[in-house]
């Protein structure tokens, strides 16, 4: 049976960063492929209150076909994780896209260290435009074509409402809080994901700690990759997704 292939874009982004591999994706998957926003991103500005990864992830959960299969691209991932897990119903299947289920760095676990994290909250509040910049930037770090990619996803991007301060505010506080290892592990949906090796955000080893909670989690790493490989190595991303579609 066919189901419908959703994709769940990253922090501080919107289903604008999709546009690049949309049609490749649409003729790889015989189905209906959609890019949603996120609650407060883009088109969808429509906020939950409080604004947590339970009540976001619900809003976009009754959005969603029984059967779907979720790619999820960073913060996306940890949604995709967390539908998975409570409402497994509507998911066929999860593609996380350089996400993994915890993106906070604790004394097992390789992450984001709490002070990069902080940084990015507080500079939210006063400068939110170079902020997210600065966080493009990350994303292309390792890419070969760094600067084109960066423009191109402003672009992009800018093709749709700027987000809301509570959505970017809620986005920061879930990557440093919720711990969804538990819902990886017991996820009662296949898992697979593909992933940059000089990610600076997911760092590999943590992809090694993945493989170890949960044995039959498959997996792709691209080896000039960073944090966006879908837009730096799109030819070397789609490949690797075509196996897993």
């Amino acid at each position: 049976m066919q189901n419908e292939l959703v994709l769940l874009h990253g922090w501080g982004m919107n289903q604008g960063v999709w546009q690049l591999i949309l049609p490749e994706l649409q003729f790889m998957h015989n189905d209906t492929v959609r890019s949603v926003d996120l609650p407060g991103y883009g088109n969808n500005q429509t906020s939950p209150k409080p604004y947590t990864l339970h009540t976001a992830a619900l809003q976009l959960s009754n959005q969603l076909q029984p059967n779907t299969t979720l790619m999820g691209w960073s913060l996306g991932g940890l949604f995709a994780l967390y539908i998975a897990k409570y409402w497994p119903e509507k998911v066929a299947k999860v593609i996380l896209v350089a996400a993994t289920p915890l993106f906070a760095e604790g004394d097992d676990w390789p992450g984001i260290k709490a002070n990069v994290l902080a940084a990015f909250k507080e500079q939210l509040v006063t400068h939110r435009e170079k902020t997210i910049d600065r966080f493009l930037a990350i994303q292309a770090m390792g890419s070969e074509n760094a600067r084109d990619d960066i423009k191109q996803l402003k672009r992009l991007l800018n093709e749709f409402p700027a987000p809301q301060e509570c959505a970017l505010t809620a986005g920061l506080d879930i990557l440093q809080q919720d711990d969804l290892r538990d819902a990886f592990a017991c996820c009662p949906v296949p898992i697979r994901a593909v992933f940059g090796r000089l990610d600076a955000l997911v760092p590999y080893r943590a992809v090694t700690k993945m493989k170890v909670l949960k044995h039959d989690f498959e997996y792709e790493v691209i080896d000039k990759a960073s944090h966006a490989p879908f837009i730096s190595h799109k030819k070397e991303f789609l490949s690797a997704v075509k196996s897993m579609l």
